[in-house]
């Protein structure tokens, strides 16, 4: 048997060929170094000069950097000079209910985005109760009827108007909070000590991030909305819940946490490795300040193997009253955003940084109403310490366009201090 792969590697090598290249800056035309060259199968990095050389037999790869749009290279147009365009995301939240591309709160994102510096959201694919947006290839999924109350009707219409629009697209997966999955599913859902399903705050039940099956189906959805053509898979409730006294199929150790969020992230890039979407996961703004991983599975060090970005949701009205040395965090929307993302520095490069921001009134304390002056201090604390970009949340997905730089501006005449 040990032959017989042998010789089917052989014979695999041999149809391979070699492909060279140099990757650059499309706009100041410098090397990018540490670039990610892939097939569906393996990956290599460019070197400080922009070059990479990799065998393949496939007929195309795909490249990604890190502040870079995906670019994907067909291997029969003999193309060996790559130029990236460079991108700072700037991406607004849109509901899995405003998906709908005649809904009032779409129109309203594309005006805002036609006309300010917005060019990226982010859009529900899988939400908290997972449902799907569109009617995926999953099976299963469909099978739970997921996508019976689906709000896209065409995905691939969807991606095209946006494409036309030249926004970036970032599809929210909702990963371990799945009450449609974990109430078909008893065996490998999250139950109490009475052996019910748990549930959360918002009645919803979760599945067991041990369980491979549950990394397999949420995977399978990725997938099929990377085939789709969106840019990015954000991975949402990527963690066990904050809650005790659960069952679950291992000891709840921080060790088995952190290894099951990075089984699953490995899993997730090699999957979508063929695709060349980039992954991002998103955190809790406290773990930007934690050594442990907050009870839930998530540290920094863990999810940058297998991320390309971090997304840490810094809404200052997350924080405590006290945090940064200020009674409300809300108050001091700046300070917020700026050290939390100082503070992670030495554990991840902050151009793989891209946070979350607040765009709803304050819930926790002085009910400070978030409006252009708190919005624009984040974005400014976002650009100061050097994002790849930010991401603004609205559980409505209500923005004021006059929160965001206008087109034609060139600059911003704000400031801020420490």
């Amino acid at each position: 048997m040990k032959s017989v792969f042998f010789i089917l590697f052989v014979f695999k090598t041999l149809l391979s060929a070699s492909f060279s290249g140099v990757i650059s800056d499309k706009t100041t035309s410098l090397p990018i170094a540490n670039a990610i060259v892939s097939n569906s199968s393996v990956s290599t990095s460019s070197d400080v000069n922009g070059s990479y050389t990799i065998n393949s037999d496939e007929k195309a790869l795909f490249i990604k950097a890190y502040g870079y749009k995906p670019y994907k290279l067909n291997l029969d147009d003999n193309v060996t000079a790559i130029k990236l365009e460079p991108i700072t995301v700037k991406a607004l939240y849109l509901t899995f209910w405003g998906a709908n591309t005649n809904s009032k709160t779409i129109k309203n994102i594309l005006d805002i985005i036609d006309k300010t510096e917005i060019n990226s959201i982010v859009v529900d694919i899988k939400n908290e109760y997972g449902s799907t947006s569109y009617k995926t290839s999953s099976d299963k999924a469909n099978g739970y009827g997921a996508a019976n109350n689906r709000t896209i009707k065409d995905i691939q219409s969807f991606i095209s108007l946006m494409k036309s629009k030249n926004i970036y697209t970032i599809a929210r997966i909702v990963t371990f909070k799945d009450e449609l999955q974990a109430s078909n599913n008893f065996e490998y859902a999250i139950k109490n000590k009475k052996n019910e399903l748990s549930r959360d705050a918002d009645k919803m039940a979760w599945i067991d991030p041990f369980d491979k099956r549950s990394h397999e189906y949420t995977v399978a959805i990725a997938e099929d909305a990377a085939n789709a053509g969106f840019d990015e898979i954000n991975f949402d409730y990527i963690r066990f819940p904050a809650k005790t006294e659960l069952k679950l199929s291992k000891e709840s150790t921080e060790e088995n946490r952190v290894k099951a969020i990075e089984d699953f992230l490995l899993l997730a890039k090699n999957r979508l490795r063929k695709y060349g979407t980039f992954i991002s996961v998103s955190i809790y703004g406290d773990t930007c300040w934690r050594e442990d991983d907050t009870g839930i599975g998530q540290k920094i060090e863990s999810l940058s193997k297998h991320a390309d970005y971090i997304a840490p949701m810094l809404y200052p009205s997350g924080f405590a009253q006290g945090s940064f040395g200020v009674k409300y965090p809300a108050d001091y929307p700046y300070i917020t955003i700026y050290k939390s993302i100082k503070n992670i520095e030495g554990k991840i490069d902050s151009k793989r940084v891209r946070p979350w921001l607040q765009s709803f009134k304050d819930y926790a304390h002085s009910r400070r109403e978030y409006k252009k002056f708190e919005i624009r201090e984040q974005i400014k604390a976002a650009d100061d310490i050097k994002t790849s970009g930010w991401m603004m949340w609205s559980p409505s997905s209500k923005y004021d366009i006059n929160c965001f730089v206008k087109k034609e501006k060139n600059a911003l005449i704000l400031g801020s201090t420490l």
